[in-house]
């Protein structure tokens, strides 16, 4: 039996998962995690053969949950992913499968039986452990390079340069993207998104905020340290106190 964790944090996607796998009589789901946390503390416990593994995860995502992978042989993985044009590029290249939300039993299936090829494959750890290691070297990496995001939104896909941000607000499990009069939700965190934004261009203002330097009108002295500042398109944020310095190490200033 293929004993498989299901990692998803919404509720219903690992529903559709376990709908699933009910299909696939070898197939055996010893946990199902909606973080990743828990995802790594059930692979630990219950030392599986396939995971079914969403990328875009709050706290710790996907990539960080590999990271906490050490058995050998490597486990199969299956990536969930709602839309990430990195990840779709390096899983094509890397051979390792990936569902693309929303899928169907079809595609589902198809990725199983690439799974079942790769456990039963003689060569299996060694194959798997070095596409994940250059999937993560990859991922690492990525971010310096970020320069659009892909979002999807009332049923299309926007094309949205990094650079036409104004400011990142966090939003729950989402982080909303302000683009002049227009709003956007993605699923990150602000301290995984910080990383993949342009230091030069992009500061963290607020435990809540990132702001691009470039889209800054003004800023005034404000209560408590905080200084107000107001953007091109006349929104204002605030700077506060704690994040002062990140601010003057972009401006090459103390204020």
């Amino acid at each position: 039996m293929i004993r498989a964790i299901i990692v998803d944090d919404e509720p219903l996607a690992r529903e559709k998962v376990e709908l699933f796998v009910r299909d696939e009589a070898d197939i055996e789901v010893v946990a199902v995690c909606g973080n990743g946390p828990d995802a790594v503390e059930a692979y630990h416990k219950y030392k599986p053969n396939l995971f079914f593994l969403d990328i875009q995860m709050p706290q710790m995502n996907g990539f960080d949950v590999l990271q906490q992978l050490t058995t050998n042989p490597f486990p199969a993985i299956i990536f969930i992913t709602a839309f990430d044009e990195f990840a779709l590029r390096a899983f094509e290249f890397h051979a390792l499968d990936y569902l693309l939300k929303p899928f169907n039993q079809e595609r589902f299936r198809f990725a199983v039986n690439r799974a079942r090829e790769i456990l039963t494959s003689t060569s299996q750890s060694e194959i798997s452990m070095e596409q994940i290691k250059v999937l993560l070297d990859a991922y690492q990496k990525k971010s310096v390079l970020m320069e659009r995001l892909i979002v999807k939104t009332n049923g299309k896909i926007i094309f949205l340069k990094v650079n036409e941000i104004e400011w990142l607000e966090a939003a729950g499990n989402y982080i909303k993207l302000h683009v002049w009069n227009e709003e956007h939700l993605i699923r990150d965190t602000m301290n995984s998104i910080e990383t993949q934004l342009d230091p030069g261009k992009f500061v963290r203002i607020h435990r809540s905020t990132i702001v691009n330097v470039e889209q800054i009108k003004e800023m005034v002295p404000w209560f408590n340290g905080e200084y107000k500042i107001t953007l091109k398109s006349n929104a204002q944020v605030f700077l506060s106190r704690g994040f002062k310095d990140n601010f003057n190490k972009l401006l090459g200033k103390n204020l």
